[in-house]
């Protein structure tokens, strides 16, 4: 198969990111032409400008709609791409030079017809977008579930650095109307019409994650909020791992109470838990601040996304509420 790629990147009120997305492509190092889509989804504040920039460098195709949210805007934009193999990035990403010859030897060799690829912070990011980048994507968080491990067949892809044919993007007629949860969604109905994913370790972003404590939480928050949905639509896919934020609070809760009746031993295992994190971020980034920061952000990532999975739960499975009723925040129309 002769592939010919098309970025697919959907933007709302973030010229600044663009640009600097843009900014990396220039360097891709990659001879064969490309062509990148980029889709206005309603924004108020339009990148307009600063794609115009960059008209005599890169070969944009650049469309304006109303807002439906990323997946819908991302169906606008394959949907009008030129490309076979459409390449899905958020706005909030850079790319390494190497970007796009990672991917075309991983699909030369293993084709698939749906890929995902890592995210890490770039070295330029700030203490706190390092911190939340590791509590994301660290084994002692995650498990690797966000790409830090060689998951062949049955990875999930995420839509910050996601790679789908057109072939499998016409079958499935693409990403659903929640968000987030759009990209697991549409890896599970996939895989239920024959296709494989694959996770290419190599094929790495830069994820800038534009945030700030509170939309950190607000993030994890509707991650958790999204799950029990999820296993609703697909129950085949429920594990007991998607427990584990909301046990891990129940541990925290239970093991301070335990220090009011003089047992300190399982607080101690909780303490030797963060200890491990803090450790790790520190010499992973050598800053004992990021360190700091990543326990932090643990302690925000786990709160945030077993509250939001404790109550969808309720919500979705014990009292069988309408999802798109129940939590209409969590769907656009399109």
């Amino acid at each position: 198969m002769n592939i010919s790629f098309s970025f697919i990147i959907p933007v709302f009120n973030r010229p600044n990111e663009i640009q600097e997305l843009l900014d990396s492509m220039i360097s891709l190092d990659y001879e064969e032409p490309y062509e990148i889509v980029i889709i206005e989804d309603g924004s108020s504040e339009t990148s307009e400008h600063v794609i115009k920039k960059y008209d005599d460098k890169l070969d944009i195709s650049y469309y304006q709609k109303l807002n439906t949210g990323p997946g819908d805007s991302r169906n606008y934009g394959m949907g009008k791409a030129k490309g076979n193999y459409f390449l899905i990035l958020d706005s909030d990403v850079l790319l390494p030079s190497d970007y796009l010859n990672k991917v075309e030897d991983f699909l030369s060799k293993n084709f698939v017809h749906c890929f995902g690829g890592p995210d890490d912070a770039h070295k330029d990011f700030s203490d706190l977008q390092k911190a939340i980048s590791f509590s994301m994507t660290s084994y002692l968080t995650t498990g690797g579930i966000r790409g830090r491990k060689n998951t062949l067949g049955k990875f999930q892809p995420r839509s910050f650095n996601m790679g789908i044919s057109k072939e499998a993007f016409e079958v499935s007629n693409g990403f659903g109307n929640i968000h987030p949860g759009e990209d697991p969604d549409l890896t599970i109905r996939l895989w239920k019409l024959g296709y494989k994913t694959a996770l290419i370790p190599n094929a790495k972003v830069f994820h800038k994650r534009r945030i700030s404590w509170d939309k950190f939480y607000v993030q994890v928050n509707k991650f958790g909020l999204v799950r029990p949905i999820l296993n609703l639509w697909h129950p085949e896919t429920a594990k007991i791992t998607y427990w584990f934020p909301t046990l891990f609070m129940g541990y925290t809760l239970f093991s301070l109470i335990t220090v009011f009746i003089g047992y300190w031993y399982f607080l101690a295992l909780w303490l030797l838990y963060f200890v491990v994190i803090f450790v790790n971020a520190t010499i992973y980034y050598g800053s004992l601040s990021i360190g700091l920061k990543s326990v932090m952000a643990v302690l925000v990532q786990f709160y945030g996304y077993g509250k939001g999975f404790l109550k969808s739960y309720y919500y979705i499975h014990l009292l069988k509420k309408v999802p798109e009723q129940k939590f209409k925040k969590l769907f656009f129309s399109k």
